[in-house]
């Protein structure tokens, strides 16, 4: 077998491994580091080592020698180094800062207070109880960027408020599941910090230009709740006052200042400190960071157990997306460097793709991956092996990778796997059933593939931003 060959080997034994449900960022590790050891294989500088077994026979030094001689390849200082790069990455430190506030401000008891107060001031709007609990899943998502915690929480907290005001169970369902989603894409996201590190696209660009495009989707998910509780009011019953009482306005001024406003102070301030250049990401981050635990404190939510669970849980995740990157990379060197990236950049060159038709292609592979296949693995594995195409098709990466974003989305929405769903049904009364779910789901799967299309046509929904703060 040629080298080319045993890499796309390589890449077919990876998926297989992947679907039999092995560990990932291992088996990235375990076959890179397999492959890499033939790849790099020296014959000259392996025996080199042995030199000395003649004059060490029948001794302990023998062993050491030949375990020398074993580790003596090049794919151990390329694991190495790997790790080391992973690890002083400075646009992944912003990671395990956003995650902490993230998970603080989950425990914080902001987001009971929030969806009270946007479901009394949304009273009158149509739909109300949906816009409400809409807008609390966007401002929670772009806070924690944790799709489960999202749609777990507010699947605790709104469902069974939004079904005792007997809202259509698939609609109310839905709702929750594609609000939760929003944290992938609407800045700051913690995807699109992970997009830059594989990508080496500016962090501060992405998050200009994934700005418009979130806005776009919100918008458009608004649109479909409050134009489907118009034209089917039985779907979302306008609520009683004794569902939603009136209070003074004075009151409800101050519900706003207590719960809405320092959410979402605490998004803008991180947002815009990077976007204006007032800090780098992961400054920026430090400042989320420090936010959040300020927040719980005045909610007077911080104890010592809820700051040792986001201790871990940042820990844990954080732990998974840095060995992910390990793995990813050390496959790639080994894929590349045995010619397989290659391969892939002259088949599809040869298919005399138009730059929309490979726009096209990817996002349709992408939306299949997002199947079995969380974010973080798609992002960190398999779009490096679309980048070096873009620059033959022409194609700017910030405009591909908030392309990405959106698609991801869709990986939580689409039945089967809809991964949201499945977080939903988890907490949900016995009642509402997973079918329903995915029937509420699908009308916002359309809204995600309309807001793409929009993307495709006016590409400046997605540079407008970027270009006016920073030129082109």
């Amino acid at each position: 077998m040629t080298d080319p060959q045993i890499a796309l080997m390589m890449l077919g034994l990876f998926i297989v491994f992947v679907f039999l449900g092995f560990p990932i960022a291992f088996t990235l590790m375990a076959m890179g580091i397999g492959f890499g050891y033939y790849a790099y294989f020296d014959a000259r500088r392996m025996w080199r080592s042995f030199d000395r077994l003649e004059e060490t026979a029948g001794t302990w030094e023998q062993w050491t020698t030949w375990i020398e001689g074993f580790f003596n390849n090049r794919i151990f200082d390329l694991f190495v180094n790997q790790t080391f790069t992973v690890m002083s990455n400075e646009v992944l430190t912003a990671v395990p800062l956003f995650l902490f506030m993230g998970y603080i401000v989950e425990r914080a008891n902001i987001v009971d207070r929030l969806f009270t107060t946007l479901n009394i001031a949304s009273k009158n709007i149509p739909g109300s109880m949906g816009v409400a609990a809409l807008i609390t899943c966007a401002l929670f998502a772009t806070a924690t960027g944790i799709v489960g915690a999202v749609v777990t929480l507010m699947g605790l907290l709104a469902l069974p408020a939004m079904l005792k005001a007997r809202y259509d169970p698939s609609f109310a369902s839905g709702i929750i599941c594609a609000g939760g989603t929003l944290g992938i894409l609407i800045p700051p996201s913690i995807m699109l910090i992970v997009y830059a590190a594989a990508s080496n696209v500016s962090i501060v660009r992405l998050y200009a230009g994934a700005l418009l495009p979130g806005l776009t989707l919100v918008g458009l998910y608004l649109i479909y709740v409050i134009g489907r509780s118009i034209l089917q009011p039985s779907s979302a019953p306008r609520p009683t006052d004794e569902e939603v009482p009136d209070i003074p306005k004075g009151k409800l001024f101050l519900m706003v200042v207590t719960s809405f406003l320092p959410l979402a102070f605490l998004i803008l301030a991180v947002l815009g400190s990077i976007l204006f250049g007032l800090a780098t990401p992961t400054e920026a981050a430090s400042i989320g960071a420090l936010g959040g635990m300020l927040l719980a404190v005045v909610y007077r939510a911080m104890t010592w157990q809820r700051l040792r669970e986001s201790v871990y849980l940042t820990v844990r995740t954080t732990a998974m997306v840095c060995w992910l990157f390990v793995g990813s990379y050390t496959f790639s060197a080994v894929f590349s460097y045995l010619g397989g990236e290659h391969v892939i950049s002259e088949f599809v060159q040869g298919l005399n793709l138009t730059p929309i038709q490979f726009l096209i292609m990817a996002q349709i592979i992408i939306f299949l991956l997002g199947w079995p296949l969380e974010w973080s693995e798609i992002i960190i594995i398999f779009v490096p092996i679309f980048l070096p195409l873009l620059k033959f098709f022409e194609i700017d990466p910030l405009f591909f990778g908030i392309l990405v974003a959106l698609n991801l989305q869709t990986s939580f929405l689409t039945p089967p796997m809809a991964m949201s769903a499945y977080y939903l049904k988890g907490i949900a009364p016995p009642e509402v059933r997973l079918t329903q779910i995915f029937a509420g789901v699908m009308p916002f799967l359309f809204c995600v593939i309309l807001s793409m299309v929009l993307m495709y046509v006016f590409p400046q929904i997605v540079f407008y931003l970027p270009e006016l703060f920073y030129g082109k």
